[in-house]
């Protein structure tokens, strides 16, 4: 059995469930396995930290607290900008996730929550902001 240890690259499948079991995620569906390398920080600390007690073929469960996640929701993380700052042939659509440019030039990406004919209502929070989660992980593959 391979050891996983810190810079080793895993595949895993995962189904991410909210508190009521509502799935919002599942690469078993798509058939896409999640790859990442421990210690990378691209994943959740604590779905990593499971990960890492794991051996190939083993499922785990671990509920992760939205503090532990993406933080909480923040209500001010709701901006409004013109609608002018936008592209003329941009096509407005509520519960939309776009990406884009902060006027500084960073990459943002954002929630469209409301359209006036002056200004659009942004939601910059996560869309996973202020929910606990629960993840079913299997341990695919390991890499060394």
């Amino acid at each position: 059995m391979s050891e996983i240890k810190l810079g080793s690259k895993v595949k895993v499948h995962y189904i991410g469930k909210f508190k009521d079991g509502k799935e919002f995620d599942n690469s078993v569906k798509r058939e896409t396995p999640l790859e990442f390398t421990i210690g990378d920080g691209k994943v959740l600390r604590d779905f990593e930290n499971t990960v890492r007690n794991m051996g190939i073929g083993d499922k785990k469960t671990v509920d992760i607290s939205s503090d532990n996640a993406y933080g909480d929701y923040k209500p001010e993380a709701e901006i409004k900008v013109d609608r002018k700052d936008f592209p003329e042939e941009f096509r407005f659509i509520i519960d939309e996730r776009i990406q884009g440019n902060t006027k500084s030039g960073k990459a943002a990406s954002a929630t469209i929550i409301e359209v006036t004919k002056k200004q659009v209502t942004l939601d910059m929070n996560h869309p996973l902001a202020g929910k606990d989660l629960n993840f079913e992980i299997e341990l695919l593959e390991i890499e060394k």
